[in-house]
Parts: structure tokens; C-alpha cells; sequence
């Protein structure tokens, strides 16, 4: 009769636990405390997900000698249909970090992005996706003697609530625990302090007067060279530990259908991968500059409307030459080449 109680008793703490293990918000934890090497900040996580769902399904992966880390979360949308809700992928080969940046960079680099705030190493690309490229001191130099990185791109499903500081939260523990996974011993990244959220780049340009814009990098860089600068209004797009920033000035005023408005985009992108944003077939392009930076290569370019009342090429060539000079002492470099 007491052996009997004891398999009795045993049995129902058994199905108790099992029980348990069922509950979703038990499955919930469970998922993501295992999830993406169990770095995802689980408030961050939630609050990413919509409407206070369940997660369905984590995935991850680690390919050390091919320089990769990869994972993503699933969560149950309104529906009750399985959505991405976030996906991260990391890579310290060149190769493949070339390809990402050259996939992203197309039209000669002048595609849509968002500026990260200072001191954040990356930027937000054409898809919303946060990018971000940090020094490897775990990983040395390459064999041509350049600093080896790792490229950090996460996403954001569409249904995910990613427009929030949840979003910074997540991706760099991210960043964290791929450093952690390929060796590459990078410094730990602090989500901007305050609730901002990572912004779009789809969103229209919110300029300032050029006059008022205080300090900003596009103002120190442009200062007492740009014509009628009391006619121009400038979006400050630089971030000095970012691998791409730009300064976008508009000037005049749109009509009904949207024309009027003329405008100059002085862009910036730093690694070797850039120097094909400013040749073809070998040949620099007009309106161009290079330099070298930490043993890579910095490019520049400027981007302009026609017939721009004052700022013809020449005035156009001694722009892109100041923006460039100031990114140069900025950045440490040398060798600066501009091409008209």
C-alpha cells in the first residue's frame, strides 16, 4: 500500500511539472532564455513583440571557422500565424561583409539610411535593418595588415513593434553575444540612454536651418564656404564611429507637384569596399575624393541638383574638398585626392 502512494505521489509531481512546463508563458521564458546564446534582453524582447504574444520558435547557429553567427525569434501574431520577430546575422570575413555593404550601397552610394546617434558604430539601412561594424581585437589583423571587424545586421519583422528603444536594447546584446561566439572581443555597445527609438529612413528629412544648427558636424565642415548660407537648410547624417554619414542641404521650396526644391548630398564611407562607390572601370568619377584611413580607404562624394544659383562646379569642387578635409581631421587620416 505505501510503495503505491509513493508512485501515486511521484506521478502527479511528474504531471505537475509537465503541467507547468506546458503553461506558454513558461515556454515562453524557456524559449527565450535559450535563444540567439542566451543574450536577448527578455523585457526588450517583449516589448518588441505585439500585443503581448507568445514566442513560437528560436533558432541559431554558429559557424566559427566561416566567421558567421546567425538566430532568430518567431512569435504568434494576431492571427495565430507564426512572425519573424527579429533575425540577426554576423560576419567577420570580408568577403562577406563586402557584399553586404555593396548590396546596400547601390546608385553610387546615395541610397536612403538613417543616422545612429554618436558613439553607436553603425547606421540604419534602405530595408530598416540596424547595421553595425565593430573593431575584432580577439581576431588581429588580416593579412593585409588591416583590423579585422564584425558586421552586425539585425532585422525586424513586420509585425514586430520594432519602432521603440526596445529595438537599440536588442540589437546590441546581439551585437554581444555574436562578439562572444566568433572571438572578435569587441567592446560592449550602450543603447542610447532616454526612450528614443531607431528611425526610419523612409521618413522625410527633418532639417534645420543651416544658421541655427549650432555645432552640428555638416556646420563645422561647411562653414564659410557655402554661398547664401542663410538659404539653406542642412540634416546632419554624420556619426564619427559609424562606417557611412552624410550631410543632405536643401534650398528653395517645393510647388504642388513637388518640384522647386534643389539640394546637395556630401556622403562619406569608410573600408576598402567603398573605393567602388567612387570609380568605374578604374576611373575616379567626377565630384569624388579618397583618402586613407586606419590602412583603408575613405571615400567621398557629392551628389547635387542642376543649376544651382551660385554653387556652380567649381564652388561645388571646393565643397566636397572642405567636407572631405574635415571628415579627414576628424578621422585621423591622410592623403586626401579630390576629383573635379
Amino acid at each position: 500500500m505505501r510503495r503505491w502512494v509513493k508512485v501515486a505521489v511521484a506521478a502527479l509531481a511528474v504531471l505537475g511539472i509537465g503541467g507547468w512546463i506546458a503553461e506558454p508563458y513558461v515556454q515562453d521564458w524557456m524559449l527565450l532564455r535559450s535563444a540567439c546564446a542566451g543574450a536577448l534582453p527578455s523585457g526588450a524582447v517583449r516589448e518588441l513583440a505585439a500585443h503581448g504574444s507568445h514566442f513560437t520558435e528560436a533558432e541559431s547557429a554558429t559557424h566559427e571557422r566561416l566567421g558567421s553567427f546567425g538566430c532568430s525569434v518567431s512569435f504568434e501574431d494576431e492571427d495565430g500565424d507564426s512572425e519573424l520577430l527579429l533575425k540577426a546575422q554576423a560576419y567577420t570575413r570580408r568577403d562577406d561583409q563586402d557584399r553586404e555593404f555593396m548590396s546596400l550601397f547601390e546608385d553610387e552610394g546615395f541610397t536612403p539610411y538613417a543616422a545612429l546617434p554618436d558613439g553607436l558604430p553603425g547606421f540604419v539601412d534602405r530595408f530598416g535593418s540596424l547595421q553595425f561594424l565593430v573593431p575584432c581585437p580577439g581576431l588581429g589583423r588580416d593579412d593585409d595588415g588591416r583590423q579585422r571587424r564584425m558586421l552586425v545586421h539585425t532585422v525586424f519583422g513586420r509585425e514586430a513593434a520594432a519602432g521603440q528603444h526596445a529595438a537599440y536594447e536588442t540589437a546590441v546584446a546581439l551585437v554581444a553575444a555574436a562578439s562572444d561566439r566568433l572571438g572578435c572581443g569587441a567592446e560592449r555597445l550602450d543603447a542610447p540612454e532616454g526612450d528614443a527609438a531607431p528611425p526610419d529612413p523612409e521618413d522625410d528629412l527633418r532639417t534645420v536651418p543651416f544658421t541655427r544648427a549650432g555645432d552640428s558636424a555638416c556646420v563645422r565642415a561647411l562653414k564659410g564656404v557655402l554661398p547664401r548660407p542663410s538659404e539653406w537648410r542642412v540634416a546632419d547624417g554624420l556619426n564619427a564611429a559609424a562606417p557611412t554619414g552624410r550631410c543632405e542641404l536643401v534650398t528653395g521650396e517645393d510647388d504642388e507637384n513637388g518640384d522647386g526644391a534643389l539640394g546637395m548630398t556630401f556622403a562619406a564611407w569608410y573600408g576598402d569596399w567603398s573605393g567602388r562607390l567612387v570609380t568605374y572601370e578604374g576611373v575616379p568619377r567626377s565630384m569624388t575624393a579618397t583618402a586613407r584611413c586606419d590602412g583603408e580607404t575613405a571615400s567621398f562624394a557629392l551628389s547635387a541638383s542642376e543649376d544651382i544659383p551660385g554653387v556652380g562646379k567649381v564652388r561645388q569642387r571646393e565643397l566636397l574638398e572642405a567636407f572631405a578635409a574635415d571628415q579627414v581631421r576628424e578621422r585621423d587620416c591622410t592623403g586626401l585626392r579630390v576629383t573635379g
